[in-house]
C-alpha cells in the first residue's frame, strides 16, 4: 500500500488532530508551524513564579459531543471544572450570563424565577426575526440591560457596535431566570489535567508525525514533496491577499504576578463592558485549581491589528470569505479546515469535531474503503 505524505499547517487544534488522525491510518505527516510551540493559541506554560497560564486568554474546554470528548481523553487526563463569570457594573459584581440573581441584586427586587420570566417579558423588545445582535438582545432583555451589560463590551471587543454585528453573535450568551450561575451548561466541562500543551504533545506523539516548529509555510523551501496539504492559517493569507484581506479581531495580553496574593477575584473571570480599556480580568487558578503562592491574572485588551484570532462576524465579511472559498474549491490539493481557514468562529471542541471530519473525508479520498474516526 502506498504511504501518503501530508503536509499540515499549524500546531493548534486543527492541525494537530487531523495530524494524528491521519497517523493512526498510516499516514507519513510533517506538522509545521511559525511559533516556537505547539498547541496553538490554547498553548499553555509556567510564568516567571512556576504557575500555569494560557498565554493567549483564557481557554476553558467544554462540549455536548460524547466523541469529541472521548476523542480527547485518550490524551489527557481530565479535572472537572464549570466556568463562571461575573461582571462589574453599576459598581456590583453580577452574573453573567443574566440570572435570577442578575436581575435582583440589580435592581433592589425579589422575584421568583416566573416573576423574573414577566419582568423580561415586560421590558424585551419583540424582534420575530432578528437580524443583528442589537436585535437579539433588545428582544431577550430590553434596553437597560442591554446598555448595561453588552453594548460597551461588545464595542471593546469587536470595535463595532451590536447593531453591525451578525445576530449569531449575541445568540451564544443565554438569558435565564432560575440561579443557575454558569457560564456554559455542556455535559462535558473539563480542563486538561496537565494542562493544554501536555495535551497537544501526547496527541503529536506518533512515529509517523515529524512536528518542525519556527518554520514559516510562505517562506520555508525545503519541505519536500507531499501527497496532499491542509491548511490551517488565515485562507486571504494562503491565496496572498489577492481579494483583499478578510478583516480579523486581535487581542493584546497583559499577564501580572501578584506576589503573596491568595486570591484575586471571586470567580475565574471577572467582564468589565463598561469601564477600563481591557474586556476581562481572568484569574488562572480558577482554572487549574492550582495551589501556589501568589497568584496570576490576565487582562484582554481587545485590538484592530495584531494577530488575528476572531473572525469578525458581519454579513458583508462571510460575503468576501466566499469568494475566497471559490478559489478553495479549485484547489483540491489542500484542505482547508478551522478558525481562520474556514472563517468561522469555532469553539475548541467545534474544531477537533471539524479537523476529525476532514481527515476522515481525506482518508477516505487517498484510501478508498479506509474508514477515519467516526
Amino acid at each position: 500500500m502506498q504511504t501518503h505524505r501530508i503536509l499540515i499547517v499549524g500546531a493548534g487544534y486543527s492541525g494537530a488532530v487531523a495530524a494524528r488522525e491521519l497517523a493512526d491510518h498510516g499516514f507519513q505527516v510533517l506538522v509545521i508551524d511559525r511559533r516556537e510551540h505547539i498547541a496553538g493559541n490554547a498553548y499553555d506554560e509556567g510564568d516567571a513564579a512556576g504557575i500555569l497560564v494560557h498565554r493567549y486568554g483564557p481557554h476553558i474546554f467544554h462540549t455536548n459531543s460524547e466523541r469529541v470528548f472521548r476523542y480527547l481523553s485518550r490524551f489527557t487526563a481530565w479535572r472537572a471544572y464549570e466556568h463562571r463569570v461575573l461582571a462589574h457594573v453599576a459598581g456590583k459584581l453580577l452574573p453573567i450570563p443574566i440570572n435570577r440573581t442578575t436581575i435582583n441584586e440589580l435592581y433592589g427586587l425579589n422575584l421568583d424565577e416566573a416573576g423574573v420570566a414577566a419582568y423580561l417579558e415586560s421590558v424585551r423588545v419583540p424582534c420575530e426575526h432578528p437580524q443583528t445582535s442589537e436585535d437579539v438582545v433588545l428582544n431577550s432583555v430590553g434596553h437597560d440591560l442591554c446598555e448595561k451589560f453588552f453594548r460597551g463590551y461588545t464595542r471593546k471587543q469587536w470595535g463595532l457596535d451590536l447593531s453591525e454585528l451578525a445576530a449569531g453573535v449575541a445568540a451564544r450568551i443565554p438569558t435565564r431566570c432560575n440561579d443557575d450561575d454558569r457560564y456554559f451548561t455542556d455535559v462535558y466541562q473539563a480542563m486538561p489535567l496537565e494542562g493544554y500543551t501536555q495535551m497537544f504533545e501526547r496527541m503529536l506523539d506518533h512515529p509517523s508525525i515529524e512536528t518542525r516548529l519556527g518554520v514559516d509555510y510562505f517562506n520555508a523551501t525545503d519541505l519536500g514533496d507531499f501527497d496532499h496539504t491542509i491548511f490551517t492559517g488565515p485562507i486571504d493569507a494562503f491565496f496572498g491577499y489577492c481579494l483583499g484581506r478578510l478583516p480579523y479581531r486581535s487581542l493584546r495580553f497583559e499577564h501580572e504576578h501578584l506576589a503573596g496574593v491568595e486570591r484575586y477575584q471571586p470567580t475565574g473571570t471577572i467582564n468589565y463592558p463598561n469601564d477600563h480599556a481591557y474586556t476581562r480580568i481572568t484569574e488562572f487558578r480558577h482554572l487549574t485549581g492550582q495551589t501556589h503562592t501568589g497568584t496570576s491574572i490576565v487582562r484582554e485588551f481587545p485590538q484592530a491589528d495584531g494577530e488575528p484570532y476572531y473572525p469578525i462576524p458581519r454579513p458583508q465579511n462571510q460575503a468576501h470569505y466566499k469568494r475566497y472559498e471559490t478559489l478553495a474549491a479549485e484547489r483540491p490539493d489542500v484542505t482547508f479546515v478551522g478558525r481562520l481557514a474556514e472563517y468561522r468562529y469555532y469553539n475548541m471542541d467545534q474544531a477537533v469535531a471539524a479537523a476529525l471530519t476532514a481527515a476522515r473525508r481525506l482518508i477516505e479520498r487517498l484510501r478508498p474503503g479506509s474508514q477515519g474516526e467516526a
